[in-house]
């Protein structure tokens, strides 16, 4: 692929050509115990995540504190809470970023996260953090996202709800702002999202499109949509995740248990090794087998001189004798040499 988009999150190349990048969405799945949130930082290491996610607001600073209809959700998983006190119990005290941030970089584990308004990318600038995630639902918020770019730091944009202007429109504010080194991710903004919602095969449109690195953030139950992601392009797999989908908190139904994570990291990068190249040649693996294919071997005792005849040769396995394409071109020719019964034929043995 010629111009390759890239960029290079805390060290590590994100391109098609590299293993996909995992990111392991923590969110709200702490559930209030900071306990929880170093457990979970500590699972995503131990899965074979490259980084993990959090989201840094605070109620006041994504929503007001009312309780009007407007504010009120109605239906779906959170069916009849007010935003502001969703989000009251979802947030991430800001007081537990610093030590989050310091326990994942002891493990050896990329973290950083998804501010909401200003105020939290001051909180994450002061903890440099090596890049920042716009969500869906802020991506139609210009503002936001040039405040982002004018760290100068990495920026992944989740594409959820937005049409093909409004990307383009993220993408301008981003570059606007001086942001040199952008993604953005195929997203459904469900929770959870059907597969057959996904559409995959509108992520080599949208590389082709925006001119990229592209990825998925994928809300489905299983892997299957995020591995298969990685053969349509996807150089990004987010994904949220838990201790334990029972664990009763706003989003840990819809999250990987540490198990399917691993097997998450796991299968995306197999699938990323499958897709390889174009290649028709035999591959190392096959080498040892080549004997087994069929080659044209004789079937009965012929004296020196003889013709041989249809019923002198066979196709059979193995493969030391001539390829089988070659049958025709042997029938009628004379032999110069006696030949045994389990013989392969061979050109010199032709008078």
């Amino acid at each position: 692929m010629s111009n390759m988009p890239s960029i290079t999150l805390a060290g590590r190349r994100i391109a098609q050509d590299q293993p996909p990048y995992v990111i392991a969405e923590m969110s709200a799945n702490h559930n209030g115990h900071i306990e929880t949130a170093f457990k979970l930082i500590e699972a995503a290491k131990q899965a074979g995540a490259d980084a993990v996610k959090l989201q840094t607001y605070r109620p006041d600073t994504i929503t007001l504190n009312c309780e009007t209809e407007d504010f009120c959700i109605r239906g779906g998983l959170w069916d009849g809470r007010t935003l502001y006190d969703l989000y009251q119990e979802a947030h991430m005290p800001w007081e537990w970023h610093a030590p989050l941030f310091a326990h994942a970089r002891q493990l050896g584990i990329t973290i950083f996260s998804t501010p909401f308004d200003s105020t939290a990318v001051d909180l994450l600038e002061d903890l440099n953090a090596p890049a920042y995630k716009i969500a869906s639902f802020e991506a139609v918020d210009p503002a936001l996202i040039r405040y982002v770019a004018s760290t100068g730091k990495p920026m992944i944009i989740s594409t959820g709800m937005a049409d093909a202007q409004e990307i383009q429109e993220a993408i301008n504010a981003a570059h606007e702002g001086g942001c040199k080194e952008l993604a953005v991710l195929h997203c459904v903004s469900g929770y959870p999202a059907p597969a057959a919602d996904y559409n995959l095969r509108t992520i080599p449109d949208m590389i082709e499109c925006f001119g990229l690195v592209t990825g998925l953030s994928d809300h489905t139950l299983d892997n299957t949509t995020a591995i298969t992601s990685v053969a349509m392009g996807a150089a990004i797999i987010e994904k949220h995740f838990t201790l334990d989908r029972r664990g009763g908190g706003p989003d840990d139904s819809f999250s990987l248990e540490p198990a399917e994570l691993a097997a998450l990291c796991q299968g995306c990068k197999t699938a990323w090794q499958a897709l390889g190249q174009v290649d028709y040649g035999r591959k190392s693996s096959e080498q040892g087998n080549a004997q087994f294919r069929r080659s044209l071997y004789f079937v009965k005792d012929l004296a020196a001189g003889d013709v041989i005849t249809a019923d002198a040769v066979r196709s059979v396995r193995p493969g030391f004798g001539l390829p089988p394409r070659y049958l025709d071109e042997l029938l009628g020719r004379r032999l110069a040499t006696a030949v045994a019964f389990g013989t392969p034929a061979r050109w010199d043995l032709l008078a």
